[in-house]
């Protein structure tokens, strides 16, 4: 995984800095010292808990063997047990500092966030799904000091979404968000369901780091900008101002449509941030060509079929399928409650480096 492997690249980086002040010809440089000095101060800590981390791994391994070992009396596996579960939590919050530190360093991770939940199989129901996924991830990023804010949105006239795009804000937003790009299950009986029978429906989500306008350039010439009259569900008109705005990356062909603000300049503004983040999650699929396959996989075409995450009302059970974990306190992750998946998340990405 990236994260060991910028943490091996920082500790390997620390012995060469190490080395270089240790050197007798770099002395007489006071300014190469200095520099040399605050790079030293800036790794030491990343190896030590590397360090800390390895040993732990370490110790964790032997411990394994006990438990693996049914030789051993009952309460030697016990103790061997208490001890696994200590040294777990010790390696998680060894990780947690190490991820803190590097969070940092990663501009991808630290960046804000464009969230994107579009209702997929299963009409009316799709979309009071998508609705309620707005709102747990509403309250998830208010949990984590992150302020959210709708972008756009194309309502149903069931009072769901079939489409609703925000921005997250706050550092390290992505990090926290990023694994809940794919499609989300729901099972359960619809409001809309005369039979009280239980029906499958799917919503994606995607979750697309926000581009400055540093990381992505758009020439004017290269946007075609149209307004219109805002409309909304049934077709009423929202606005009797041609408020509306739909923007077109002519190279890309990527279209962005904002109506929800009655101002055409704000609508404008929040199309551009869109634009923005989709031309640079597009640029940065095609510089890498395994970022565009896990994308495909895990949002794939919106049909139930092609799952990450299952929410079982009648059960009570929330399963994320990536990891296999599942949940039985459903109405605390509908309010937001979602730390265990992500923290489990990153915990089996860190397992598959």
């Amino acid at each position: 995984m990236r994260f060991l492997k910028k943490v091996e690249a920082k500790v390997a980086r620390f012995k060469e800095v190490e080395k270089s002040l240790q050197d007798p010809s770099n002395s007489q440089d006071q300014s190469r010292l200095k520099e040399l000095g605050k790079e030293f101060r800036n790794l030491e800590k990343v190896a030590a808990l590397y360090a800390d981390y390895l040993r732990i791994q370490k110790e964790i391994a032997e411990v394994q063997k006990i438990l693996e070992d049914k030789k051993h009396p009952q309460d030697l596996a016990s103790m061997a047990q208490q001890e696994a579960d200590a040294l777990d939590a010790r390696r998680k919050k060894v990780v947690r500092k190490l991820e803190e530190i590097l969070i940092q360093d990663d501009p991808m991770l630290s960046k804000n966030v464009i969230l994107e939940i579009r209702a997929g199989t299963g009409g009316l129901e799709a979309g009071l799904f998508a609705a309620e996924l707005f709102r747990m991830y509403s309250k998830f990023a208010a949990a984590c000091g992150f302020k959210i804010e709708a972008l756009s949105s194309s309502p149903n006239e069931a009072g769901g979404f079939k489409e609703i795009i925000a921005s997250v804000t706050g550092d390290g937003a992505y990090g926290k968000f990023k694994y809940e790009s794919g499609t989300h299950r729901v099972q359960r009986v619809p409001v809309t369901e005369a039979q009280g029978r239980i029906h499958t429906s799917a919503v994606t989500v995607a979750i697309l780091p926000e581009a400055e306008e540093v990381d992505v350039q758009i020439r004017p010439e290269e946007l075609r900008v149209d307004v219109f009259r805002s409309g909304g569900p049934g077709g009423q008109s929202v606005n009797t101002t041609d408020s509306a705005v739909r923007i077109m990356h002519l190279p890309t062909g990527l279209v962005v449509s904002c109506q929800d603000e009655k101002s055409q300049l704000k609508n404008k503004q929040k199309g551009m941030k869109i634009l923005r983040a989709r031309l640079f999650e597009k640029i940065t699929s095609e510089r890498n060509a395994e970022i565009a396959k896990q994308r495909r996989e895990q949002v794939g075409s919106g049909d139930r079929s092609e799952k990450i995450r299952t929410y079982n009302f009648p059960d009570r059970r929330v399963t994320d399928h990536r990891i296999g974990l599942t949940v039985y306190n459903l109405e605390e992750v509908m309010q937001g409650k979602i730390h265990e998946f992500v923290d489990a998340l990153f915990e089996a990405e860190l397992e598959r480096s």
